[in-house]
């Protein structure tokens, strides 16, 4: 496949099967361009300070665009998370996720972007469904499988799905990657390609490259500048606070402790126990648990610094935990376990702890993951999530379309409701830090 930028350079697409086969620097140099990706996690800024100290990528490459802000680091599109997915087995043909990654690279030259991607026969782990699309053309006598899925395998986090540095214009980039996915949709007989969590930029450029365009919501903390977690309390109305606080104490009365566990201090022993939890809840929620033990290994080899378990430990035996995993500005929310049930070690685990890292952390915001409107009243706020759907079939197309517009008018109705309900006070005035 061929694709010309706008620039006088010629480039070409090509699809690798395997991360494997892009060097960890090519490809983290487009997915985090500006970070620098040290062993086992360790983050430093790569590039120069713009003069209100934010980082920016400088270039003076043919067809870039100088300077531009660095986007914030995220861990899941990291050869080192997406290499973790394949070598454990997790994101494999046998898994159903054969890698099709497309690369737009200069012929004869370096790679200037790149898009992950899987071809799959199953929709399972995507947390955007089409189940509804695949079975009404199923009885319609097509095959919606196999079909192309642009995203992180089993992570409903968005980020960044277009992949470029510095050295290429980035709407052309997006333009020639989204050609070819079209293109090789039509090359593997895939029904589809689906790209998911993605950021807001790309799902307008796609919109104008007639890509269907689907909305749904989240719910996301941010941090306004707390200082510490009563610091938060004290921005939301009287009655949400004292249940917040009553949910805290009862999670602990049990005698149960809380632990941070990041970096270096990550052992065996830990991903032992936090195995035995994600086990469980699989089993009893989902039925079929997507990751392995080996990944977790992997993980902690690979991203250490960029992973923090939260652990409940009752009688200095672990009982329930949660992975998360931190970007430079944001901390990503992922799986949850236990093994004893106890009142609200749920929200305790997943989401004030959280909360509390967070703010000692400095980071902007945290994302717990998929759905779930019992967040509100935790201090999470819904926000918009974005997916492009790419559909060879004209009449699949017309009727997902006729679909979509009405769910993306349904998911803009129910946010602007629930951001009625918000938990904060009612103030144009900041809230009292001091407020008890």
């Amino acid at each position: 496949m061929t694709a010309q930028a706008e620039d006088t350079r010629d480039f070409q697409l090509r699809v690798v099967s395997s991360l494997a086969e892009v060097p960890a620097n090519v490809w983290d140099g487009l997915a985090n361009p500006g970070w620098k990706l040290e062993p086992r996690g360790r983050l430093a800024p790569a590039g120069s300070l713009s003069e209100s100290g934010s980082e920016v990528l400088e270039s003076d490459c043919e067809g870039a665009e100088s300077p531009r802000q660095v986007p914030a680091f995220n861990p899941f599109i990291s050869h080192a998370f997406l290499s973790a997915l394949e070598e454990s087995g997790c994101a494999t043909q046998k898994t159903g996720w054969l890698g099709q990654h497309l690369l737009l690279e200069e012929i004869g030259g370096p790679v200037h972007a790149a898009l992950p991607c899987y071809l799959k026969n199953h929709s399972q782990g995507e947390y955007v469904f089409d189940h509804g699309w695949a079975d009404a053309f199923f009885r319609a006598g097509g095959n919606y499988y196999p079909k192309l899925q642009c995203s992180v395998p089993f992570t409903p986090a968005t980020g960044r799905r277009f992949l470029t540095g510095p050295t290429i214009d980035r709407k052309a980039a997006i333009r020639a990657l989204s050609g070819g996915l079209a293109e090789l949709c039509r090359h593997t007989h895939a029904s589809s390609a689906h790209i998911t969590f993605m950021t807001e930029e790309e799902w307008e450029i796609l919109g104008e490259e007639d890509y269907l365009l689907r909305t749904d919501q989240q719910f996301h903390w941010e941090n306004e500048g707390y200082g510490n977690f009563d610091d938060f309390l004290a921005a939301l109305a009287s009655r949400k606070r004292k249940q917040i606080r009553k949910e805290r104490r009862e999670a602990l009365e049990a005698g149960i402790e809380i632990e941070w566990v990041t970096g270096t201090d990550l052992t065996e022993a830990h991903w032992d126990a936090f195995y035995a939890f994600y086990m469980d809840t699989g089993s009893r929620k989902w039925g079929r648990p997507y990751l392995n033990r080996l990944f977790f290994s992997l993980l902690s080899e690979k991203l250490a610094d960029r992973v923090l378990l939260i652990m409940a430990k009752r009688d200095g035996r672990p009982i329930a935990g949660a992975l998360n995993l931190i970007g430079s500005d944001t901390l990503f929310g992922r799986n949850w376990g236990c093994l004893e049930d106890h009142p609200f070690l749920h929200f305790e685990v997943c989401y004030y702890q959280a909360i509390e890292f967070a703010i000692s952390r400095g980071l902007k915001r945290v994302e717990a993951g998929a759905q779930g409107a019992h967040k509100l009243a935790r201090g999470y706020l819904p926000t918009i999530t974005r997916s492009a759907h790419w559909i060879a079939h004209g009449g699949l197309r017309r009727a997902v379309a006729d679909y979509l517009e009405h769910e993306r008018a349904a998911v803009q109705v129910e946010s602007e409701v629930l951001s009625e309900h918000s938990p904060f006070r009612k103030t144009e005035t900041p809230p009292d830090k001091g407020l008890q």
